[in-house]
C-alpha cells in the first residue's frame, strides 16, 4: 500500500474543468468551502428551531370532507347552533358500591361544578340526571361541551380539564375522561426515535468497523431531520397538518436521510479503496451515487405528489411535509456530507483501508449469489412472486377506518373511560350518531329510528338553538369501529330516512363520528385507484427518461406494487385481525395511501442505485449477464446494509403509543425488508437475467424524442476533481 494514500491532502482543491458535471462542481465547492458549508447547516438548524419554538406549532387533525353528509351536519351546526358544534369531553364516574350515597353524589357534583368553571367550557351536563346513570347505578356520565371544535381548543385547556376532574377521585370513586380531544392530549412520543437511531448506529458500526464512519450518515440525517421538523412546525400554522405529522417526518426523514448518506458514503469508500485521492473520491461519489440520490428523491416527491389526487386537505399537508423532509435530507447528503468527508478525510481513509484488509471488498460473494440466482432464474421468479402474493392476500379484506379509544393502550384514561361507558351503557354510547332535521321537527323521525335494527336507543329530539331544525341522537347497538355500525349509517341514509324526507319535505342528514369516519374511509377507498395509477404513471415516466428503457419502469412498477401489497397484507393480519395479541380494529384510513406513496418512492432508491450500476456496466460491456452480476456485486452489500438501517428505524416505531404510527412503522419496515431481500436479491437479478438485452430496449423513434437525463456519468467525462 502506498503511504501517499495515508497522508493529509495539503494542496488546495482546484476548481473543476469547465466541462465537468454539476455534481463534480458541487463536490469541489463543498471541498473548498467545507467549514462554511457545515456552519451554514448548523446556522440554519439553529434559526429554524429557534423560530419554531418562538412561534409554536399548531397541529390539528382534520378528517373533514366538503360535500359529504357528515360534514354538512357539522357545517349546519356551526352556522345555526355554534354551541352544539363545539368539541365535547366525556367524564365518566364509577363506584362499584353505587353512586347513590349522599357523599358520592356531592363529590360528583363538585367535580362537575369545578370543570364547568374552566376556560373553554360552555356547559357540563348533570351526571346524576335522567339517562346519565347506568341501570346498575354504578356508572355516571357527564358531557363537557367546549366552545370550539377540537382543532381550535388548546391542548393545555384539555389537560387542565383532565387534571381538575381526576383530582378528587379515589376512595372508591373512579373518574376517567374520554373523547378525541383527550386522546390527542394523551398521545405522546415514546422511545421509538432513540431506539431506531441506536440500532442503526450498531448496524453501521458493524458494517464500517468505525464509530466515526458509522456516525457520518447518522449526523447528516439527524441534522437534516431536525431542520425539517422545525420547518414543519412553522408550516403547521398555515397548513392543515395532523398531530402525527412531526413523528411521521422523523420516521421517514431518518430512514431516507441515513439511506441517502449511506449510498454516497459507500461510493466514497469504494473509490478510496480503488486508490483515488480523497477529493477525487468525494467528486466521484457525488457524480455517481449523488445522481442516484437525486433521482430517488425526485421519485419520492413524485409519489407523494399523487396524494394531491385524493383531495384530502390533511393528507395534502402531510405529503408536502414529507416531500420537504426528503428535499432537506437530499440536500444534506449532497452538500453537508461531502463537506464532512473533506473535514474528516484523513481519519476516514485510514479507517477504511484498515477495515478493508482481509475483507471481501470486490463483491465476490454477491457475484457468486447472482450466478446461482440467474441459473435458477425461473424458479427464483416463481418463489419470490409466490411469497409476495401470499403475503398480499389478506390486504383484500382490509377494512379502513379511524381507531378510537377502544384500541388505546390499557392504562390511559381515554381507554378506561371507553371501557367504563361500554360496560355501563353499551358500546354504542362511545360513538353516537346524530340525525339533523332541517326545516321542522317530525315525530316520524324518532318512530322510524326506534324500530331500526342496530339501534340501541334514541334520545329525545332537541330543537336547534335558532329554531331552524332539530337534532336527534341515535345510540347504535354496536361499537364505533364495528362493521355493523358502518352498515347502520348506510342503512339510515339509503333506506330508513328517505321515505320520511319524501313525506315531510324536511332534509335529514346523518352525522356524528362514526358517520364521519365512514365518509372519510369511503372517500379514500374510492379515490385510491386514481392515486395508484397517477403515482405509477409518473414514476414510470421518470424511470423511462432516466434509463431509456421500456421494460425497466414496467418491472419496477410491478415489483413495487407486489412489495407494497405484501406489507399491507401484514398490517391487516397484525392490526385488523389482531395477531400477536393486539386489539383488533380497522386499518387507519391514512395508512395505505401514505405507505404506498412513501414506499413506492423509497423502493426507487434501491432500484435506481442497483439498476444504474447494471446500466453502467451494460454501457461498457454490452453483456447482459455480466451487467447483472457486476451490478449486484457492487451494490448488494450497500443495499442490504441500507435496508437494515431503514428497517431498524421504521420498526422502532412499533414502540410508539400511537396506533397509527405503529401501523406506519410495521408497514414501512416490512416493505423495505421484502424489497431488499426478496426483490433486490432474488427477483431483480432473475428477471433481468430472463430479459437479457431486452431489459434495455427502447424504440428508436422514442429514443430520439426522449431527453437525456443520465443517472450515471458519461464514460469519457472527468470522474473527479484533480487533487
Amino acid at each position: 500500500m502506498s503511504r501517499t494514500h495515508l497522508t493529509r491532502d495539503t494542496t488546495r482543491p482546484e476548481r473543476p474543468a469547465s466541462g465537468a458535471s454539476r455534481f463534480v462542481r458541487l463536490a469541489a465547492w463543498s471541498d473548498r468551502h467545507r467549514w462554511w458549508a457545515l456552519a451554514l447547516w448548523v446556522a440554519l438548524l439553529v434559526a429554524v428551531t429557534g423560530t419554531a419554538q418562538a412561534v409554536g406549532p399548531a397541529y390539528h387533525d382534520d378528517i373533514s370532507l366538503p360535500g359529504t353528509e357528515s360534514q354538512q351536519v357539522v357545517d349546519v351546526l356551526q352556522a345555526h347552533a355554534p354551541r352544539e358544534a363545539g368539541a365535547t369531553v366525556q367524564v365518566v364516574f364509577r363506584d362499584p358500591s353505587g353512586l347513590s350515597a349522599t357523599g358520592t353524589r356531592d363529590r360528583i357534583a363538585a367535580i362537575a361544578a369545578a370543570v364547568r368553571g374552566l376556560e373553554h367550557v360552555v356547559d357540563v351536563t348533570d351526571p346524576t340526571g335522567p339517562g346519565a346513570v347506568s341501570t346498575d347505578g354504578r356508572t355516571a356520565l357527564a358531557t363537557v361541551q367546549l366552545d370550539a371544535p377540537a382543532a381550535e381548543v388548546p391542548p393545555a385547556a384539555i389537560a387542565r380539564i383532565i387534571d381538575v376532574a381526576r383530582a378528587t377521585g379515589g376512595d372508591g370513586l373512579q373518574v376517567e375522561l374520554g373523547g378525541d380531544t383527550v386522546r390527542a392530549v394523551e398521545g405522546g412520543g415514546g422511545p421509538a426515535e432513540g431506539v431506531g437511531l441506536l440500532v442503526a448506529l450498531a448496524i453501521l458500526v458493524m458494517m464500517f468497523g468505525s464509530l466515526l464512519a458509522a456516525g457520518l450518515p447518522l449526523v447528516t440525517a439527524t441534522l437534516a431531520v431536525s431542520t425539517s421538523v422545525g420547518v414543519i412546525a412553522l408550516l403547521s400554522n398555515v397548513l392543515i397538518l395532523p398531530g402525527y405529522a412531526s413523528s411521521l417526518m422523523v420516521l421517514v426523514g431518518l430512514g431516507v436521510g441515513i439511506d441517502y448518506a449511506l449510498l454516497v458514503f459507500s461510493r466514497f469508500r469504494t473509490e478510496i479503496l480503488a486508490g483515488a485521492s480523497r477529493s477525487a473520491a468525494v467528486a466521484t461519489a457525488l457524480n455517481t451515487a449523488g445522481r442516484s440520490v437525486l433521482v430517488a428523491g425526485l421519485t419520492v416527491m413524485v409519489a407523494l405528489g399523487g396524494l394531491v389526487m385524493l383531495g384530502l386537505a390533511s393528507l395534502q399537508g402531510v405529503a408536502l411535509g414529507v416531500a420537504l423532509t426528503v428535499v432537506v435530507t437530499m440536500a444534506a447528503s449532497l452538500t453537508l456530507l461531502p463537506s464532512l468527508l473533506s473535514i474528516l478525510g484523513a481519519r476516514l481513509e485510514r479507517t477504511i483501508r484498515r477495515r478493508a484488509q482481509g475483507r471481501d471488498t470486490s463483491g465476490r460473494r454477491w457475484r457468486a449469489w447472482t450466478v446461482v440466482v440467474t441459473r435458477l432464474r425461473l424458479p427464483a421468479v416463481l418463489v419470490g412472486t409466490g411469497l409476495l402474493v401470499a403475503l398480499a392476500l389478506p390486504a383484500a379484506t382490509m377494512r379502513l377506518g379511524i381507531a378510537d379509544a377502544g384500541t388505546d393502550p390499557v392504562g390511559t384514561t381515554s381507554r378506561a373511560a371507553y371501557d367504563l361507558v361500554a360496560a355501563g351503557f353499551g358500546p354504542g354510547y362511545n360513538g353516537p350518531l346524530v340525525v339533523l332535521e332541517s326545516g321542522g321537527r317530525s315525530t316520524a323521525v324518532v318512530d322510524a329510528l326506534s324500530t331500526t335494527p342496530g339501534v340501541s336507543r334514541v334520545l329525545p329530539t332537541q330543537p336547534i338553538t335558532d329554531g331552524s331544525g332539530a337534532l336527534t341522537v341515535v345510540i347504535p347497538a354496536t361499537a364505533p369501529q364495528d362493521t355493523a355500525t358502518a352498515d347502520l349509517v348506510s342503512r339510515l341514509r339509503s333506506e330508513v330516512l328517505p321515505p320520511i324526507e319524501a313525506s315531510t319535505g324536511h332534509d335529514l342528514l346523518v352525522g356524528g363520528t362514526p358517520a364521519a369516519v365512514a365518509d372519510f374511509s369511503a372517500a379514500v377507498a374510492s379515490r385510491f385507484p386514481l392515486f395508484v395509477g397517477t403515482v405509477i404513471g409518473l414514476s414510470s415516466l421518470l424511470l423511462l427518461v432516466v434509463f431509456r428503457s421500456l421494460t425497466i419502469p414496467v418491472k419496477a412498477a410491478i415489483l413495487n406494487v407486489l412489495s407494497i401489497g405484501a406489507s399491507l397484507g401484514v398490517v391487516t393480519l397484525v392490526f385488523q385481525n389482531g395477531m400477536f395479541g393486539l386489539a383488533p380494529g380497522p386499518v387507519e384510513a391514512y395508512v395505505p395511501v401514505m405507505i404506498f406513496a412513501i414506499v413506492f418512492g423509497l423502493s426507487m432508491d434501491y432500484e435506481v442505485f442497483l439498476v444504474s450500476r447494471m446500466h453502467e456496466e451494460w454501457r461498457l460491456s454490452q453483456d447482459a449477464e455480466r451487467s447483472v452480476a457486476e451490478g449486484m456485486a457492487r451494490t448488494g452489500g450497500v443495499i442490504t446494509a441500507a435496508a437494515a438501517v431503514m428497517v431498524a428505524v421504521f420498526a422502532s416505531f412499533l414502540l410508539s403509543a400511537d396506533r397509527m404510527l405503529q401501523q406506519f412503522g410495521l408497514g414501512l419496515a416490512v416493505a423495505v425488508l421484502l424489497d431488499a431481500l426478496v426483490i433486490r436479491c432474488l427477483l431483480v437479478p432473475s428477471v433481468m437475467s430472463l430479459l437479457g438485452e431486452r431489459a434495455w430496449w427502447l424504440p428508436r423513434w422514442l429514443r430520439r424524442r426522449l431527453p437525456v437525463v443520465a443517472v450515471e456519468p458519461a464514460q469519457d467525462s472527468p470522474k473527479a476533481v484533480r487533487p
